[in-house]
């Protein structure tokens, strides 16, 4: 799985304290959305480690993409249980629930000017689809390249692969790479695009308002009228009927 030392990512975030210049940013990430086909983000990648002031609460850091042995031994104890516990038709069924709950992986990828790319995917989409992206987005994209994990540094040459079979789920970090001669100079200047590289740390993030509540108003009791005030009941008086004599 994929490995990689903490880095801070640095942004700039927007929000809606500054209308005008959160609108720009709006209207600047949709058209690259719609441009590109997908959400995407730049980053500038630092080797300093992030401080709790550089890297919000909503930030993902790098330890997102880690394999831990924890993860390790939890997976082959499954696969121990699924091997001896379970039918083939029971674990294909079970694998196919986990694969159902997975909605995204958020795929990083990292270029060797320190810049990162990063774009949401489905996780039944293949790297492929994530090679057709960096070509729209990179300068060179008539100059050969490949992606490639590590450590140990291992090319990505499955292209038909799903990002769920290729261990990419929930999230991964690949590398990019120029397939070049060593001493080629097409890697002078930036890999991205400006327009591109116009996007690094941008997000639009909105604010919301406190929910007021509201206070009910107090009513007033109407007065009854003097036609509506209750009457005490008359007394019945003992009238005698004709008809009886005393």
């Amino acid at each position: 799985m994929i490995l990689d030392s903490p880095a801070a990512l640095k942004r700039r975030r927007l929000t809606t304290a500054d209308p005008m210049e959160a609108e720009s940013a709006k209207a600047q990430l949709a058209a690259a959305k719609e441009k590109f086909g997908r959400e995407i983000r730049v980053f500038s990648t630092i080797t300093n480690s992030p401080s709790s002031s550089d890297v919000s609460n909503n930030e993902v850091s790098d330890d997102f993409y880690e394999f831990t042995a924890e993860d390790y031994y939890r997976i082959l104890a499954t696969k121990k249980e699924d091997k001896y516990l379970k039918t083939k038709k029971i674990r294909e069924a079970e694998e196919a629930a986990r694969r159902s709950k997975i909605t995204k992986t958020v795929i990083r990828v990292r270029f060797p000017d320190n810049f990162t790319l990063e774009a949401t995917f489905h996780p039944s989409e293949t790297i492929q689809n994530l090679v057709d992206l960096l070509i729209k987005v990179v300068v060179r994209p008539d100059v050969p390249f490949y992606l490639y994990t590590t450590p140990p540094k291992k090319q990505i040459k499955d292209l038909s692969q799903d990002f769920y079979s290729a261990g990419f789920v929930p999230g991964a970090i690949v590398y990019f790479s120029y397939d070049v001669p060593k001493g080629d100079d097409v890697a002078a200047g930036n890999y991205l695009k400006e327009e591109v590289l116009s996007l690094q740390g941008l997000e639009f993030k909105t604010t919301q308002a406190e929910p007021v509540q509201s206070v009910p108003e107090p009513t007033l009791e109407a007065k009854p009228t003097p036609a509506q005030e209750q009457k005490p009941p008359a007394e019945k008086k003992n009238i005698k009927p004709k008809w009886l004599k005393m």
